[in-house]
């Protein structure tokens, strides 16, 4: 398929150019010493890109590929989320052990390790990788490689508005440091009617500010597990314990008593935002797959004969703003430069080091081992690209939209962040020529 090693460097390369030429414009549009566009305008483009082009370019290309004998046969790719996360968690704790940050940065270290970006940017290079006439993934390229990448978000959403929702949250022995030095930042971001607040705390998750509860910036489950005394029992829902005590027979009590591990488990589990997960990417993708299953109703709006086929053209072409969208967003998110960080120069290079370089290597030989133990269930060189890019990714920016909601590690979140998405331009053209030679050996 490839003539020379140098048609390999400029297959895997030239994609990354592309999607860095939009990203620079961005970041001079936005650099703080020009600010031709204001941050506010780039706000405003987040909240477009998540509102409007991602759900729009999930729903065409997602919708018109998926059926019931699809999702059977990629039902490795959530599988791959799991495992490539699970890896990365395992390197989290290495690099815990080796680097030792901060105690009060461990979780913070492992989290930002194990969950990489697997929706905007893996979505960007496909539509880089396809805009060429000589790509070796075959004609409907980006039709396929779009709808594996949205097949695969609904795993890593998940996990992110539950467990890492909870990992996330201030550690217990140092929640009156971090909740000193985050009031501060809380303040000053009132007083500047959120002009400070970080480009990237919006980027893949606009309006976050008004997801905040109760117990967003606390650390809830270790107070609830450790039954800390200072909370009053209204911030704990209880059982009611009159209801209790009026049973006549105390057999009867102990049946009805709830157990006190069970009802911190409860407490815990109404406290999880799980209905944050319905945003409009994911409400996108439930609408696809819907539709896309049910043969009359694919019928309806995907074909060129399709009744409302009117409406999958006007949202493929508001889907098609998504990638320049959101290289812009990066690039205005990197002028912003690394925040000042308390995490240390030897941990920053550790999660980088993890992150980019060693669980790639991983990556390729999970992916090699399913596709020998054949587990992939298909021949398409695509599929394999996008299982390829689950590792290789830098962590995910909905991280730090995260570490603000929780008030924990936002300025360490931001710097490790800034410099990740730096050097994968290096580490994603090293592996990317990599994964295109043994392609072209198949």
């Amino acid at each position: 398929m490839f003539t020379s090693d140098g048609a390999n460097l400029l297959t895997a390369i030239v994609p990354l150019l592309k999607l860095l030429s939009i990203a620079v414009i961005g970041l001079i549009l936005a650099h703080p010493g020009k600010q031709i566009i204001p941050r506010a305008t780039f706000r405003l483009l987040s909240k477009l890109v998540f509102a409007l082009f991602l759900p729009c370019l999930i729903f065409t290309e997602l919708g018109e590929s998926i059926t019931l004998e699809n999702m059977a046969k990629w039902w490795f790719i959530p599988v791959n989320v799991l495992v490539s996360t699970a890896m990365g968690f395992l390197l989290g704790l290495l690099v815990v052990v080796i680097c030792r940050p901060p105690p009060q940065f461990n979780r913070f270290t492992i989290i930002m390790t194990a969950f990489g970006n697997t929706g905007n940017l893996p979505l960007a290079i496909v539509g880089s990788v396809c805009h060429s006439k000589d790509t070796p993934f075959g004609p409907h390229c980006h039709s396929r490689g779009v709808a594996y990448v949205s097949f695969a978000q609904w795993v890593a959403v998940i996990l992110v508005y539950t467990f890492v929702y909870h990992m996330m949250e201030p550690p217990l022995q140092f929640y009156e440091i971090v909740e000193e030095e985050e009031g501060l930042e809380i303040e000053e971001v009132e007083q500047s009617e959120d002009v400070s607040r970080p480009l990237l705390v919006e980027a893949e998750w606009p309006g976050i500010e008004e997801k905040e509860t109760e117990h967003s910036k606390s650390p809830f489950i270790a107070r609830v597990f450790n039954s800390i005394s200072s909370l009053s029992q209204s911030n704990f829902p209880d059982l009611d314990l009159s209801v209790e005590t009026s049973t006549t027979s105390p057999r009867s009590i102990r049946c009805l008593a709830e157990p006190r591990v069970v009802r911190k488990m409860r407490v815990v589990a109404e406290q999880t935002p799980i209905q944050h997960i319905l945003q409009p990417p994911t409400i996108a993708s439930l609408l696809a797959i819907i539709i896309g299953t049910v043969p009359q109703l694919r019928s309806i709006v995907f074909g060129y004969d399709a009744p409302l086929s009117f409406i999958k053209d006007s949202f493929e072409i508001l889907g098609g703003a998504m990638v320049p969208s959101v290289m812009l967003v990066l690039g205005g998110m990197l002028s912003e430069g690394p925040k000042d960080s308390t995490l240390g120069l030897r941990t920053t290079i550790g999660i980088t080091v993890a992150r980019l370089l060693l669980l790639p290597l991983l990556g390729i030989g999970v992916v090699a081992l399913a596709d020998k133990l054949h587990f992939l269930g298909q021949e398409d060189a695509m599929y394999r690209f996008v299982l390829f890019l689950h590792y290789t990714t830098p962590s995910a920016i909905l991280l730090g939209a995260i570490a603000s909601l929780r008030g924990y590690a936002v300025k360490e979140a931001s710097a490790i962040l800034f410099w990740q998405h730096v050097f994968a331009l290096l580490s994603l053209s090293i592996y990317i020529v990599i994964y295109f030679k043994l392609l072209s050996h198949i």
